[in-house]
C-alpha cells in the first residue's frame, strides 16, 4: 500500500513538471502604443527555457535580432537585454511605417511563436484658418475652413464662435496611414460679426494639451447715427451740447452739422468739436431742427434732433421734446377744445330750434269770412262785425 501512493506521488510530479515546462516554453509579449518620433521597446518572456534563442522579427517578416545577435542593419533598433528567458529591444525615432505586428519565436521542436502589434500614433499638425480675406462686407457669406495633417488615427476638429461651440462640416481623407483632415464653417456676416473670435481645436489621442488656433473677424459695415442730448430742458440762456454717436465700420468721418436744412446760423455760439455740437447760451432763435451726417466707403447715415428752447421762468416738460414734438402752447389741445364746445353749441340751437318749431301757433282771423258772400256791402260788414265774437273759436294750431 505505502509503495502504491509512492508510486503515484511520483508520476504526478513528472506530469506536474512535464506540464510546467510545456507551458513555460511559449513567448509572452505585449502589445506597445508609441508617439510618431518616440522610443518602443519590445519585450518577449518565457517562464521556463532549456537555452533555446528567442528571436524578434518586424511585420515584413525580417529577423531583427536572434537571441544577443543583431541581424537587421538599422541603427534605430538595438539590443536592451538578452538571456535564456527574455529578449528585449529597442525601436528608436519610430516611423509611421514601423506599425504592425511584430513576431516573437521561441525555436523549439516545433517553433512557437506569439505576435506583439506595434501602435504608432500620428501626431496632427498645428490647425491653420483658411477661406477668410480682411475684411468681410456686410451680408458677405464666407467660408472658415480648418485643417490639419498627419494624424493616426484620424484627428477630431471642434468649432467655437468665442466660449459657445458650433457645429462645422468635416471632410476627411488618407494620405498612406495618416489623415488629412478638415472641417468648415459657412455663414453670412453682418456688424454683429465684427470682432467675434472663431477658434478651431484639435484633439488626437497622442496630444496631451489640444492643438487651437484662432481667427478674429473684421467686418465693414455702413454706418449708424443717433443724436445724444443733455437730460435737461433747454431753457433760455443755458449751456447745451448735442452729441452725434455713431458706429460703423471704418468709423465715419467726418461728422458735419447743419440747422434746418443749411448750414449752423451762429458760429459763433454753436460750436463744433468732433463729433459735438455746443450752443453756448441758448435763445428762441435757436429753435428747430438739427442734422449730424456722417459716411463711410459703404454710405452715408444722418440723425436728427428737434430743439425747443423755453423761458427761463418756464416749469419744464415733464417728457422729452423730442418724443412728444416741440413744446410750447399745445396747439392740438387747444383747437380740439374749441371745436368740442362749438359742436355742443350748434347742437343745442338746433334742438332748441326743432322744439319752438314744434310749440309755436299760427293764428289765422276769419273776421272776412262770409263776407265773399254777401249780397251788398252792408251785409258785409254785419257778417264781419259778428265774427269778433267767434275768433277765439276760428284760431288753428299747427303741429
Amino acid at each position: 500500500m505505502i509503495f502504491k501512493q509512492h508510486f503515484v506521488f511520483i508520476l504526478y510530479s513528472l506530469c506536474a513538471s512535464v506540464f510546467k515546462g510545456g507551458q513555460g516554453q511559449f513567448p509572452i509579449t505585449q502589445n506597445v502604443t508609441v508617439v510618431e518620433g518616440g522610443s518602443a521597446n519590445m519585450t518577449c518572456r518565457v517562464d521556463y527555457n532549456d537555452n533555446t534563442s528567442l528571436q524578434w522579427s518586424n511585420p515584413a517578416q525580417q529577423t531583427l535580432f536572434f537571441g544577443d545577435k543583431k541581424a537587421l542593419r538599422d541603427n534605430r533598433i538595438e539590443l536592451i537585454r538578452a538571456s535564456s528567458q527574455e529578449l528585449t529591444i529597442k525601436i528608436g525615432d519610430v516611423y509611421l511605417s514601423d506599425d504592425g505586428l511584430y513576431t516573437c519565436s521561441l525555436f523549439t521542436m516545433p517553433v512557437k511563436t506569439t505576435k506583439a502589434f506595434l501602435t504608432v500614433l500620428g501626431v496632427p499638425s498645428r490647425p491653420e484658418i483658411t477661406g477668410f480675406t480682411k475684411p468681410a462686407m456686410e451680408g458677405d457669406i464666407i467660408t472658415l475652413t480648418c485643417s490639419t495633417l498627419g494624424s493616426k488615427p484620424a484627428a477630431n476638429i471642434r468649432w467655437f464662435r468665442n466660449d459657445k461651440e458650433v457645429q462645422g462640416s468635416k471632410e476627411l481623407n488618407a494620405t498612406g496611414k495618416s489623415f488629412t483632415v478638415r472641417s468648415s464653417l459657412q455663414f453670412q456676416v453682418d456688424k454683429g460679426e465684427d470682432g467675434v473670435a472663431y477658434t478651431c481645436s484639435v484633439e488626437h489621442v497622442s496630444l496631451s494639451n489640444l492643438y487651437t488656433t484662432t481667427e478674429v473677424l473684421e467686418v465693414h459695415y455702413a454706418p449708424r447715427l443717433e443724436i445724444s442730448k443733455p437730460q435737461i430742458d433747454p431753457l433760455e440762456g443755458q449751456y447745451f451740447k448735442l452729441e452725434c454717436v455713431s458706429i460703423g465700420n471704418p468709423i465715419p468721418e467726418p461728422v458735419l452739422w447743419s440747422k434746418d436744412g443749411g448750414e449752423l446760423p451762429d458760429i459763433e455760439r454753436m460750436i463744433v468739436e468732433g463729433r459735438e455740437l455746443t450752443i453756448t447760451t441758448l435763445n428762441k432763435t435757436d429753435n428747430g431742427t438739427y442734422r449730424c451726417e456722417a459716411s463711410n466707403h459703404l454710405g452715408t447715415s444722418t440723425a436728427e434732433y428737434k430743439l425747443f428752447v423755453y423761458a427761463k421762468d418756464f416749469p419744464g416738460p415733464t417728457t422729452d421734446p423730442n418724443a412728444l414734438g416741440q413744446h410750447g402752447p399745445d396747439h392740438a389741445l387747444i383747437g380740439g377744445v374749441v371745436a368740442v364746445v362749438v359742436f355742443i353749441t350748434l347742437c343745442l340751437i338746433i334742438v332748441l330750434g326743432r322744439y319752438l318749431a314744434r310749440h309755436k301757433g299760427t293764428y289765422l282771423t276769419h273776421e272776412a269770412k262770409g263776407a265773399e258772400d254777401a249780397p251788398d256791402a252792408d251785409t258785409a260788414i254785419i257778417n264781419a262785425e259778428g265774427n269778433h265774437l267767434h275768433a277765439e273759436e276760428k284760431k288753428e294750431y299747427f303741429i
